[in-house]
């Protein structure tokens, strides 16, 4: 059985206001490969290895958990920086909008991403007001290529 991810990105200038009254987890993500994909993750407390397929609003996508051990011995032979970002999760409709306030290395930069059932649904989505340009079609914001420098 494969595992697609189906996902818009955003690119987001200014936030909704008052962040602070959603849910949050803390990210840092690094690279052992960028094509395709082989990427560990620290979300809070959790940490994971993920295979992500070519692709720019569908793509292939696994993730295998990891110890804290294994994601620490990792680390130390990511390609590139390690990316640290806040990731909001703000509902909107029926939808999540995982909202990433980058802190390392892209200090400042907010994207916007909302993940969909089908590619149906994804090119029929209605953003919202605060949501920038769309640049789910460009690879220079898939955050593997923001992790080099």
């Amino acid at each position: 059985m494969k595992n697609y991810e189906i996902e818009r990105k955003y690119l987001v200038l200014t936030p909704p206001e008052n962040l602070d009254v959603y849910p949050f987890h803390d990210i840092e993500q690094g690279y052992l490969c960028t094509s395709p994909v082989v990427r560990i993750r620290r979300q809070d407390n959790e940490y994971f290895l993920t295979y992500k397929s070519k692709g720019l609003m569908v793509r292939e996508e696994y993730n295998l958990p990891l110890t804290e051990e294994a994601y620490l011995h990792l680390r130390t032979k990511i390609d590139g920086l390690l990316i640290s970002k806040r990731r909001y999760l703000i509902p909107y409709g029926s939808y999540t909008i995982e909202l990433d306030c980058f802190r390392n290395p892209r200090e400042g930069l907010l994207l916007a991403e909302v993940e969909f059932q089908s590619e149906e649904e994804a090119l029929a989505f209605s953003a919202p007001d605060w949501f920038e340009e769309d640049v789910t079609c460009s690879s220079v914001y898939h955050n593997s290529n923001l992790s080099s420098l």
